[in-house]
């Protein structure tokens, strides 16, 4: 295997679409490209490489007894590893072992599109398996090199709004004030509260729209999102009771896979690396 080749190659994948950032955007040509790369690599590893209906790359071996891969599109201004490392990992894995299949999906950014099409049509590969940079501080802190996914988190989405009256900034008096955007940000506070009370459960109010908007006037209504995940569907419950949410979005968890799971920890155990479990 190597390293420098797997550097290299990811360098090719975020130098397309241009900084800041990799800007692969799901239905772009800067997706296209990344593609064209990947099959690129697919045929100098050996695989016959092909394109189903959804647009999802794919490149096989004769054997192809576990499905490897991940993504090629990309967020605005998105990371250098999200996507490409598990799709460059897995054309370096399967060119080594000399079996295995390789996939890199469409748009997945943009809602999944191309599993979705690709689980759809089936039929279902035994295995799937993807390398994936972590999208948080836990294996840095530990300073560990791998960790093992032990299940996809539920998320619910949702808004809350909060109305007040309005008013002059300079003429209201504070004890006469109801403010909308005060009201709101106590929520935010329980939001963060709410979450940490809960062992495995985050939640994020990532957008707020305040109105009228201006720096003279009280504010009298906010709108915010929030952003409610847990490990399990007790704990997601749990979490959006507390926060009084009403869902526009729900995607339940799902555990992984035991027997895959369990071979992979074997494969760490062998080798000395520690076993840290990530949700």
């Amino acid at each position: 295997m190597s390293v420098a080749r797997i550097e290299e190659r990811l360098d090719a994948l975020y130098a397309v679409g241009g900084g800041p950032g990799a800007n692969r955007v799901g239905g772009t040509e800067g997706e296209q490209r990344a593609h064209d790369l990947a099959a690129g690599w697919m045929e100098e590893a050996g695989l016959a490489v092909e394109v189903d209906g959804a647009g999802n790359l794919l490149g096989r071996t004769s054997e192809p007894l576990v499905l490897l891969g991940s993504h090629l599109d990309s967020v605005p201004r998105g990371g250098r590893f999200d996507g490409a490392l598990g799709v460059v990992a897995a054309i370096e894995a399967v060119e080594r072992v000399g079996r295995g299949a390789v996939v890199a999906f469409r748009s997945e950014e943009t809602g999944c599109v191309g599993s979705t099409a690709f689980a759809a049509a089936g039929p279902l590969p035994s295995v799937f398996l993807e390398v994936h940079v972590e999208q948080g501080p836990v294996l840095e802190r530990l300073d560990a090199p791998l960790g093992l996914v032990t299940g996809v988190v539920g998320i619910v989405r949702g808004e809350r709004v909060f109305e007040g009256p309005g008013g002059h900034a300079g003429t209201v008096p504070m004890v006469d004030r109801r403010d909308a955007l005060v009201a709101a940000a106590e929520y935010v506070l329980h939001v963060r509260a709410a979450a940490a009370a809960i062992e495995g459960a985050v939640a994020t109010v990532g957008r707020v729209e305040v109105e009228p908007g201006f720096g003279n006037v009280i504010p009298s209504r906010v709108r915010l999102s929030v952003d409610a995940r847990a490990p399990d569907a007790e704990r997601l419950d749990r979490l959006v009771a507390e926060l009084e949410l009403e869902p526009t979005f729900r995607l339940e968890p799902v555990e992984m896979a035991r027997e895959p799971r369990e071979a992979l920890r074997k494969a760490l155990e062998g080798r000395g690396v520690a076993v840290v479990e990530l949700p």
